[in-house]
Formats: C-alpha cells, sequence, structure tokens
C-alpha cells in the first residue's frame, strides 16, 4: 500500500496514533496504540503507512505474548514458517523464532560465541544484513519484540536502502541499475582447520540466489540499493577485484550514518521494519557482559525481488518461493 509522505508524517486524529520521526531518513516511533488489542483497519492503515514511509516502525511498552505477536503479524501478511529454528523457539508457535542470550551454537557446533565472532565478523560492513537475503523471496518485513535486555548495550542499528540508492550520485546510479549479484548462505565464514560442524551445516542447508543490485519496492515503487554483508558473494559478469571494489564503496554508502537510525530496547519493546528497503546491524557490545537478552522475531512472507529492467531475482540453489 502506497502513501504520500505527509500522511505518513502526520498524527491520526481518527485512531489516537501518533508517529514520532526518531532520525531524518529513517526510524519512527508510534504511541498511542496497543498492540495487544483487536486493532481495526484505520490503525491498521496508519501502522502500515509509517512502515512504508520510515522502513522501521518502534513501540515501546507493549505486553505482547506469543499469540498476540503473531495474531499482529497477520495483520499485515502471512507470517513465515521456519522449518529449523533455535532450542529456545518456542515449539507450539511455529511462526516465532527466538534468542536466547548468545547465539546456541555452544552445543549445535562445538563452538562458543566469542569465538563465532572472530570467524564469522572479518569487518564491521560484514555485519550489516536484511533478514534471509540468500533466498529467492526474502521476508517482506521482521517484527522483533523484546522480552529481556541488558541494563545497557545491546542496540540495534537500522539503514534507509531507498536513501542511500537516492543519496549516489546520477552516472553511479545509472551504473547499478543494470547489475545483478550473488547472495549466499555463509558468506564472509571463516572454516577452521579439521572437522567444522558448522561449514558442514551450511553445506547441507545451502541457498543461494542473484538479485538485482536495485531492485524496484513493490509497494512505494522506490529504488533500493540491494545491498547486505551478511549475503552478497559477487557481483555477476565482474572480476573478483572490480567486484569486491563496487561493494565496498556501496556497503559504505548504504551505511552511512546520515541513513542509519539506532534504538535501546527495553523490555516490552517492539521493532517493526521493511525488509525489502533496509538493512540492520545486530549488536555487538553485549556478548561479554554476561546479562540476559532475549528477542522473539516473526517475519512475514515476501515476494521475488525485481529489477529497473523489470526482471525477477533468479534461484541459484535452495528452496523455491514460498518454501521454507
Amino acid at each position: 500500500m502506497t502513501t504520500d509522505r505527509a500522511t505518513a508524517d502526520r498524527s491520526d486524529e481518527v485512531t489516537g496514533i501518533e508517529v514520532k520521526p526518531a532520525a531524518g531518513h529513517i526510524g519512527a516511533e508510534i504511541t498511542g496504540v496497543d498492540l495487544a488489542d483487536d486493532l481495526d483497519d484505520t490503525a491498521v492503515t496508519a501502522i502500515r503507512a509509517a512502515v512504508l514511509r520510515w522502513k522501521v516502525v518502534f513501540f515501546r511498552g507493549q505486553t505482547l505474548d506469543h499469540t498476540g505477536h503473531v495474531a499482529f503479524a497477520r495483520r499485515f501478511g502471512e507470517p513465515v514458517v521456519l522449518p529449523r529454528r533455535g532450542s529456545a523457539s518456542p515449539s507450539d508457535f511455529p511462526e516465532i523464532e527466538t534468542t536466547a542470550d548468545r547465539l546456541e551454537l555452544g552445543g549445535r557446533f562445538g563452538m562458543e560465541h566469542d569465538e563465532w565472532l572472530q570467524r564469522r565478523r572479518h569487518t564491521l560492513l560484514r555485519g550489516w544484513h536484511c533478514d534471509h537475503g540468500a533466498r529467492i523471496d526474502p521476508p517482506a518485513a521482521t517484527i522483533l519484540r523484546a522480552e529481556t535486555v541488558p541494563p545497557y548495550g545491546g542496540d540495534t542499528t537500522w539503514s534507509n536502502l531507498a536513501a542511500a540508492y537516492a543519496g549516489l550520485s546520477g552516472p553511479v546510479r545509472e551504473f547499478v541499475d543494470g547489475l545483478r549479484a550473488e547472495h549466499r548462505l555463509g558468506v564472509g565464514y571463516q572454516p577452521r582447520p579439521g572437522d567444522d560442524a558448522y561449514v558442514r551445516h551450511l553445506l547441507d542447508h545451502q541457498v543461494a540466489s542473484l538479485h538485482p543490485l536495485v531492485r524496484v519496492h513493490p509497494e512505494t515503487g522506490e529504488r533500493i540499493l540491494y545491498v547486505n554483508g551478511y549475503y552478497v558473494e559477487q557481483i555477476a559478469d565482474l572480476s573478483r577485484a572490480e567486484s569486491a571494489a563496487i561493494l565496498e564503496m556501496l556497503m559504505e554508502q548504504a551505511t552511512r550514518p546520515e541513513y542509519t537510525v539506532r534504538f535501546r530496547w527495553e523490555p516490552g519493546s517492539v521493532a517493526f521494519w521493511d525488509n525489502r528497503a533496509t538493512i540492520h546491524l545486530a549488536p555487538g557490545d553485549n556478548a561479554h557482559l554476561g546479562f540476559p537478552r532475549t528477542m522473539h522475531r516473526v517475519m512475514l512472507t515476501g515476494d521475488v525481488p525485481v529489477g529497473v529492467d523489470g526482471k525477477p531475482s533468479e534461484a541459484i540453489v535452495g528452496t523455491e518461493p514460498g518454501r521454507w
């Protein structure tokens, strides 16, 4: 659903909802709504408009439980059901994926969290990602709910990829409009000598797609600089050296501070973001603190990205659209 800027920026006098922008290009806090209520169509329309305009919106002091979380998500689309989830995820709510404290790698892949970080994120830019971006049909949106958060640290940052594209010079926009890039699960992971259970896990569940480097947003019509450090392997038809240089430039553009917003979580906070038009950076400053951080995520089923030329993404390996 498209909306004009004036409508998305103002308070809604009918519903009592107020949208307060948090930064110049991205992010807004929404007040005057209880997400645990049975929202009427007017409230849903106002929230959807704010998500499309501001790319990520925040709600504080919410009392959602698992049932309410899924019910709220269903007002905006069809929740994704993941076939593989962490052990902390609730078994009776297949739509919800839960992360508890540190990443659950110790028991499954024989490594501690610190080792995983050392082998996973070689640079700051590698950590920026959209959810499940290697799929042929990445989720359209994500709704993340905080249950337990550390007293300090653990913030999440988002970046507006439409603003990043618009901020490129004309010749560069024209150049990247025609490019495609391979997005692959496990990019940037450094294997260790000998038996590596995590590498075998990645290979057994490999997913890769060829996405346009600039996708057209299916609701707003905006052009989106569709890059991230988590999944992008290489720009098609370029040499490795050319691809690496261009991707580094585009990632630096995509994560410029002026295109970002940072959110301080509290218990009961909810973030709702457009996964088609943003990338986000998970916190890296809280693993050593020893405080619990429990978050619950529901993702909404997305579509196959389409480039400026009107051509959709192509699956390289992995599941078919709509099949998780």
